[in-house]
């Protein structure tokens, strides 16, 4: 009788599907709160939207970078796939070592609490429940992902949906607040004035809001004809976010103006509450609860398939290298990477892991886009159907962007950016151990 096939992904993801996940995975909660640290940084609304449309433009170029490597490697995994092919297995490892191990549990389980917390201030729970209500949440989307990505899809593309219902709400009422007056939105504030090397500073955090792109990438081998799909999809959803980004910053500035914006701390509910009073700070709770939720679930399904890929490559314990035949969901790495961020949840040590990852994090996005080149030239024999616009300009603008921008950030916290590198160093003698390991139970 013939060998078994082994269990593979099935490509069940159109393109309405792909562009959710890359909107789902962009908007998380940022955007509910870091314009006022943008704001704080600058002295104008129109400084606050240019950084805003800025940080959209460069983000954009490296979600083209993005398009043409998913369309030349279509298969789960992502920026690990990439890293692997062009620079070897120890680079990927420590991608996953960074990102699959600790940055995408850490941010899982960071989102996952701000979704309880928001979730408990709507309903009015006390603040007990938060963790149980977090761990809860991480329980429920992986229980929903073991039964298939077509499962996990219906899920987060239901938040999506609602979390864009949350910022078109906050887009009206900071429009109809600002009626006959939006210009005074753009008036430099006289009381903020702030140095141009702030202003420059002020880039980091809107694209840090940016992030999430690559997710869609961690995906690639469940989507339907992904050479035309995936650059798409990607186009499609980065546009909608920078749209919505920029919008809702204009509908900050006109209903709280730079200073108030700068001043608050919640600037969405600020804005709600303007209008509709306390209720109105309820239903933007509501709101960024759907949008954190459906970040959650995005998160997991693409960090399980990174870590799927990983043991699949020796680079971690076998069984979580297993896709369920019937489904098609790595299941236990779904279970793997819940369970861990739940660990997070109850340890309370997940925001000190996202700090300390940032900087690899970013670096993953960097070295990922520089691939590119690697691709072009080795593979010129092997056409692609998608090519980034503007090469080598674009790959080149977005990388150095990156690497200025982490270069700042060592500079603004360079404990956390040391102890990023640090957890990078780390791995270093973890792979070879797992490599000596690994050939010492081929030997048995």
């Amino acid at each position: 009788m013939p060998a078994p096939q082994p269990a593979h992904y099935l490509r069940r993801l159109g393109i309405w599907d792909a562009a959710m996940i890359v909107i789902g995975g962009v908007i998380g909660a940022g955007i509910f709160r870091t314009p006022a640290t943008v704001a704080q940084l600058t002295s104008s609304g129109t400084e606050v939207i240019v950084l805003w449309t800025l940080g959209g433009m460069l983000t954009l170029a490296g979600v083209l970078c993005y398009a043409e490597l998913g369309a030349r490697r279509p298969q789960a995994g992502g920026t690990y796939v990439y890293l692997r092919e062009a620079f070897g297995q120890l680079p990927a490892f420590l991608f996953g070592w960074t990102m699959a191990l600790i940055n995408y549990p850490g941010s899982v389980a960071a989102v996952a609490t701000t979704f309880a917390d928001y979730a408990c201030q709507a309903v009015g729970l006390p603040h007990e429940w938060v963790k149980p209500l977090a761990v809860g949440a991480i329980s429920f989307i992986v229980a929903v992902n073991l039964f298939g990505i077509r499962a996990g899809a219906w899920v987060q593309n239901t938040f999506t949906v609602l979390k864009l219902g949350a910022v078109a709400l906050l887009i009206v009422v900071g429009l109809y607040l600002a009626r006959g007056h939006l210009g005074l939105a753009f008036v430099a504030d006289p009381t903020h004035d702030v140095p141009t090397s702030t202003i420059v500073g002020a880039l980091l955090p809107a694209l840090f809001a940016y992030g999430g792109f690559h997710y869609l990438n961690d995906l690639a081998g469940e989507v339907r004809e992904p050479q035309r799909t995936l650059p798409r999809a990607l186009g499609l959803g980065m546009v909608s976010v920078v749209v919505c980004y920029v919008l809702v910053n204009i509908a900050y500035m006109a209903g709280l103006g730079h200073a108030g914006l700068a001043a608050s701390t919640a600037p969405a509910a600020d804005l709600m509450r303007r209008v509709f009073g306390e209720s109105g700070a309820t239903v933007m709770a509501v709101g960024i609860a759907c949008s954190t939720f459906g970040y959650c679930s995005i998160a997991i399904a693409g960090g399980a398939r990174v870590l799927q890929v990983m043991s699949a490559d020796g680079m971690f314990f076998r069984p979580i290298a297993r896709i369920e035949p019937r489904t098609g969901a790595p299941q236990f790495a779904l279970v793997a990477l819940g369970g861990w961020a739940i660990v997070l949840i109850l340890s309370g040590s997940f925001n000190a892991l996202l700090n300390y990852t940032t900087v690899g994090e970013w670096l993953s996005h960097a070295f990922g886009i520089a691939t590119i080149f690697w691709y072009r030239r080795k593979l010129k024999s092997e056409p692609s159907p998608y090519l980034v616009p503007g090469y080598p300009w674009l790959p080149l603008i977005f990388t150095t962007t990156v690497l200025c921008v982490i270069a700042a950030t060592a500079f603004a916290a360079p404990g956390d950016a040391g102890m990023s590198l640090l957890i990078i160093a780390i791995g270093v003698p973890v792979y070879y151990l797992w490599r000596r390991r690994q050939r010492t139970a081929e030997s048995v």
